[in-house]
């Protein structure tokens, strides 16, 4: 059957095709840019108007830290002095071959803890601090002192020193041959030999005056600081400086001290050890160390002092 009126259309009314229609896509914002200068000044360099400023800041803070007391730790730089010490410490000098030695030590007065600064200058040392490390015999031959067993001896002194030898000598002889000393009532005698008995070997023992810089020379190891004397192997050194200022304990009786540092490093020489006060008042044995002090007793410088 067929209709009188109009077909229906497969169009829509007004041409459109009968799809799904799609959301036309919303426009975009427009960005709001700033007025005047700042908005041109944006205009002109976009994102480079907003770091340039941030990174203005960000540099100003660094610098604030930087100057800011305590605001980091630097490291401690290490010392040249310090570091120079290894490099350059001398080798340790050849010691003569002995299996045994003695020694007074160092008195806490000259121990290497520093010291504050005494508005007083100290005078300057009567001595040589350090001589040139070798030794000479002082030639010559003495009379025999004593009448018991004969003990030989050598005299040397350092060279470079300013030290008379032959005086020196005397002076050794001197004292080893007061009736006093070691070979009082008949017990020893001494005789002093000369170059030709020491390269023969041809003696019992030395008897060296050294400079306080060259005692680690001849007492190494025993501790002198420079400051005692020592008895090394078959020498008794004794130290310049002793030699020349004696210590305090000895009042600046330097005569006596001689006495004294001679008798007891020689007497260690003779086999002889150390020996304490025996009391408050009383005379103290030669055998004490006395160059560290009378620990209460009287100054002595003989083995047989009666």
């Amino acid at each position: 059957m067929t209709s009188s009126g109009p077909r229906p259309s497969g169009r829509r009314p007004g041409g459109e095709p009968l799809v799904a229609r799609r959301d036309p896509a919303p426009s975009a914002r427009p960005a709001v840019l700033p007025r005047g200068r700042f908005r041109m000044f944006v205009r002109r360099y976009g994102w480079r108007a907003y770091a340039v400023p941030l990174l203005a800041i960000a540099t100003v803070i660094a610098l604030i830290d930087v100057v800011r007391p305590g605001g980091g730790e630097s490291p401690t730089p290490t010392s040249t002095a310090e570091a120079a010490v290894d490099a350059s410490a001398p080798a340790t000098p050849i010691a003569p071959q002995v299996t045994e030695a003695q020694g007074e030590g160092v008195p806490a007065e000259v121990s290497s803890t520093p010291t504050a600064p005494s508005e007083t200058v100290p005078a300057a040392p009567t001595y040589v601090e350090q001589g040139t490390g070798s030794v000479s015999v002082v030639d010559g031959t003495s009379t025999v002192y004593g009448t018991g067993p004969l003990e030989r001896f050598v005299v040397e002194v350092e060279d470079g020193i300013g030290v008379d030898g032959a005086a020196f000598a005397t002076a050794v002889e001197d004292i080893l041959g007061d009736p006093r000393s070691w070979g009082a009532g008949g017990r020893l005698s001494f005789q002093r030999v000369g170059a030709a008995e020491a390269a023969a070997g041809a003696y019992e023992f030395r008897v060296s005056l050294v400079s306080p810089g060259s005692m680690e020379i001849y007492c190494p190891g025993v501790g002198t600081g420079g400051y005692t004397s020592c008895r090394y192997g078959e020498r008794a050194v004794i130290n310049l400086a002793r030699w020349e200022t004696a210590v305090p304990d000895y009042g600046g009786d330097v005569p006596t001290y001689r006495q004294y540092v001679v008798n007891h490093e020689v007497g260690h020489a003779l086999g002889n050890g150390h020996e304490q006060c025996p009391g408050a008042g009383q005379l103290a044995p030669v055998m004490q160390q006395q160059t560290l002090g009378l620990q209460s007793c009287v100054k002595n410088a003989w083995p047989f002092p009666s």
